[in-house]
């Protein structure tokens, strides 16, 4: 999975799950996401366990850069979420590629749609080809709180 266009170079992206630095990750989110301040340890590994997920890693040091997971029944649907860039990386592209290498990957699957939320990222999900919701007064939300 290491052809994404959109990868600068000295970048790998896998869909490998044992590869996921799980710790890392729930760092970054709960530290540092607006939308997952908070999440527990054990939430984030459930979370994990139950989606398909996607790191960018460093090729020289195998250091896990970046994180993206998806919730999908591999048929007609999936959500993009948790995309977290290292603050130390962001700017080269790697959102971008994550967001780029899942759209890839879920591809032939011949879903329907994949869905994000996001405050503050439009263009890098843009450049990956995601658009506004043609019609947002269709959907609805169910929030536990």
């Amino acid at each position: 999975m290491t052809d994404t266009p959109c990868l600068p170079d000295g970048y790998e992206i896998s869909a490998d799950p044992d590869r996921i630095d799980v710790e890392r990750v729930h760092r970054w989110l709960t530290a540092d996401a607006y939308w997952a301040i908070g999440r527990s340890l054990d939430k984030q590994e459930r979370a994990i366990a139950g989606s398909l997920n996607f790191g960018a890693y460093d090729t020289a040091s195998g250091e896990q850069v970046a994180y993206a997971r998806v919730v999908t029944d591999r048929a007609t649907f999936a959500w993009l979420c948790d995309v977290y860039v290292d603050p130390a990386v962001r700017g080269k592209g790697i959102g971008t590629a994550m967001a780029e290498a899942a759209r890839d990957h879920l591809r032939p699957y011949g879903l329907r749609r994949i869905l994000l939320a996001t405050q503050d990222a439009h263009g890098v999900y843009e450049k990956a080809g995601f658009r506004p919701l043609a019609a947002p007064d269709r959907w609805m939300a169910l929030v536990f709180e």
